[in-house]
């Protein structure tokens, strides 16, 4: 399922981001390069969920990580500097346009990577 909600933000964060750096990206660089790099880092973080391996578990790990300092570090900046970003980007406020979604998911993840299940399903320890 984790792997099914991150292809979904893959494909919604890049959509969106190819998109706007194709048609606009002059008008907001920053916003849209985060979106963008938010697409690349759900979709290998999907790709590692799908082939579990010690190096998959590693990499999603970190993966996650960043993505969960991103949406905090993003989310607060877009409330303290919100003209730094004219446009929204999927960690603008946390992921609000996302429905929060953003915010949830690395926590969600990086508790399912630490379960033993998973641990030992990936070939860890």
């Amino acid at each position: 399922m984790l792997a099914v909600l991150y292809c979904v933000f893959a494909v919604a964060a890049g959509a969106r981001s190819g998109y706007q750096i194709a048609t606009q990206f002059s008008d907001a660089p920053l916003a849209y390069g985060l979106s963008a790099l938010a697409a690349i880092i759900y979709l290998v973080a999907a790709w590692c969920f799908l082939r579990p391996s010690d190096a998959s578990l590693r990499t999603a790990t970190v993966l996650l990580w960043v993505e969960l300092a991103g949406v905090v570090s993003v989310g607060l900046f877009t409330l303290v500097a919100p003209d730094r970003f004219p446009d929204a980007t999927v960690w603008s406020d946390f992921g609000i346009g996302y429905g929060f979604v953003p915010l949830v998911l690395p926590i969600a993840g990086l508790w399912w990577l630490t379960r033993p299940q998973t641990r030992e399903a990936f070939g860890a320890d």
